[in-house]
């Protein structure tokens, strides 16, 4: 197989979060009394780390604005809302797979800590993941540095890495990390937006990506 290295994203890419984001966004927005984002508004920031998020939601709150924002929105995402989440068709068996291939497997992802500990532990999926980095320990992306300190904790080069994700800002940091990129279509951003970025191609489902692999490794 061409790719050492499989990271991935979580919200949009291995789980189907979009409709708690956007209302646990909402709630936090009401909790303060301010107007709310539009849902296309709080669905395209998906995929950001909280505070650049909520920065571009709200440009004019100032730090603190932003901390009682991020307060409210953990206290529903993690304690209040209980609209369903779940994995996408085919994401455990894929995983399975790409694992008895002999690839390492990751997470980069603008969730805190917390909360992917509390998704990784809810899937059983932690179990499948040499490592993983969030957006509340080192640069939200679409800086590199999410995905470049990943490489470097299981020694994988650019070349031999492969970043999976939803959303422009996926493209992005693989593009900045010197890494390759492949695009799922089923996410928040647009097949379109993700192909203006240049990844590697854009699969209609993660169960499509055995298939993709295996033809790569024969050109």
């Amino acid at each position: 197989m061409p790719f050492k290295l499989i990271v991935f994203d979580w919200d949009g890419t291995l789980m189907d979060s979009e409709a708690r984001i956007v209302a646990c966004i909402h709630a936090a927005f009401a909790d303060l009394g301010l107007p709310l984002p539009s849902p296309e508004a709080a669905r395209d920031i998906i995929g950001l780390g909280l505070d650049e998020a909520l920065a571009v939601l709200l440009p004019e709150a100032g730090r603190d604005g932003r901390l009682a924002l991020i307060e409210r929105y953990r206290f529903h995402f993690l304690v209040a809302n209980d609209t369903p989440s779940h994995l996408f068709p085919g994401v455990a068996e894929t995983l399975d797979w790409l694992r008895s291939r002999g690839h390492l497997l990751a997470v980069a992802t603008g969730k805190s800590r917390r909360g992917l500990d509390l998704v990784l532990s809810s899937t059983g999926l932690g179990g499948h993941f040499q490592a993983t980095r969030c957006a509340d320990e080192t640069f939200s992306k679409p800086h590199p540095e999410m995905l470049l300190q990943i490489m470097e904790e299981l020694g994988a080069r650019g070349p031999e890495t492969l970043m999976v994700g939803d959303t422009e800002y996926d493209m992005q940091m693989a593009r900045s990390a010197g890494a390759h990129a492949l695009a799922v279509c089923y996410g928040v951003h647009s097949p379109e937006r993700l192909m203006a970025q240049g990844p590697l191609g854009c699969l209609a489902g993660l169960a499509d990506m055995p298939a993709w692999l295996e033809k790569r490794a024969v050109l």
